[in-house]
């Protein structure tokens, strides 16, 4: 079996960019892309914030990314990762389809966010519902939208929405928010911020954009309303797409990849990390396992943007880049 330099997992924007930097640097990796293919990019519409474009669709964006990695050699192959074995050197990569052998990985694999589950919701997505105000918010100067969810993001979600709309709900189906006391208060004082407290919605209104959304009281099921919007944003969280991996590498509690990176901010934190797991904090990227790699949205639950997920995984290739040669000398 061919022993690759590198093999990428995953096919966004941490992904690409990793694979931009080790073919550029001769390494020919292979990008195990997905299927499908792209991450959160596929299912965005109009991008401002991404370096380079005054305005591209999500979709696009990843054409053009793969269309430039391709061109430097690199092979891109849109198949999905069941199975990493990292127990031996070169590791061994299993897809549905065949079985791979390489020297390093970058995992690249993104992260979901959550949704309520609704069908209006799924229709609507890119058309007025959202899951990131930062991405999205600017289209929705002087307009009415809401924010879903109780915890910090939403919080977060909540007061930059308020910088750009005209008026904001934030809707929480609880009676009480998880959210720290110092969001609450910021929240709470925001003039265009609205709470409306043990609320659910149940199914969000319009056919070609968000319209409104249908209410209903908790432990009140027939108390049912209307409310009037122009964009609906869910604020419930986000799961890393990082289930694969949680017997191969560490991850923390939430399912995120630990890097040495994070793994140095811990300890600054004090927060313990299991017994007998170490790091080599020579490489920012590197997991519990040398050799294995990560970059992107199934590290980072802080920014989530697709240009830090684009940085992260241009720092990885360097990375990979340094310790495969350090590797091949020693």
């Amino acid at each position: 079996m061919e022993i690759r330099n590198v093999i990428i997992i995953g096919g966004g924007p941490a992904g690409l960019s990793a694979a931009l930097y080790t073919a550029r640097a001769g390494l020919k990796p292979l990008v195990l892309a997905g299927s499908p293919p792209g991450g959160q990019l596929m299912l965005t519409t109009e991008v401002e914030n991404f370096p380079g474009y005054e305005e591209i669709m999500g979709p696009d964006l990843i054409q053009t990314l793969r269309k430039q990695v391709l061109k430097f050699g690199t092979e891109i192959l849109d198949d999905n990762v069941k199975e990493i074995v990292t127990s031996s050197h070169p590791f061994t990569i299993k897809t549905h389809k065949t079985e791979y052998s390489t020297k390093a990985v970058i995992i690249a694999t993104g992260a979901q966010a959550m949704w309520l589950g609704l069908e209006s919701e799924t229709r609507l997505r890119g058309k007025g519902v959202s899951a990131c105000a930062t991405c999205d918010g600017f289209f929705f100067k002087n307009k009415i939208v809401a924010v879903v969810g109780g915890g910090d993001t939403a919080m977060e979600e909540a007061q930059t929405l308020a910088k750009f709309a005209k008026k904001v709900y934030l809707i929480h189906r609880k009676d009480s928010f998880r959210a720290s006391k110092i969001m609450q208060v910021r929240v709470r004082e925001n003039p265009k911020i609205e709470i409306i407290m043990n609320t659910s919605i149940t199914k969000v209104l319009g056919e070609q954009k968000v319209e409104g959304v249908e209410l209903v009281v908790s432990h009140q099921p027939s108390a049912v309303s209307r409310l009037k919007l122009d964009g609906v944003f869910i604020a419930i969280g986000h799961k890393p797409d990082t289930a694969v991996f949680k017997d191969t590498i560490l991850l923390d509690k939430k399912g995120y990849i630990v890097t040495s990176a994070v793994a140095a901010l811990d300890i600054a934190k004090n927060i313990p990390r299991p017994d007998g797991v170490m790091f080599d904090y020579t490489y920012q990227s590197m997991t519990s396992v040398p050799g294995v790699f990560a970059a992107g949205d199934c590290v980072d639950h802080t920014y989530r943007q697709a240009g830090t997920a684009a940085g992260m995984g241009i720092a990885s290739a360097l990375d990979i880049e340094r310790w495969i040669e350090k590797k091949e000398v020693i």
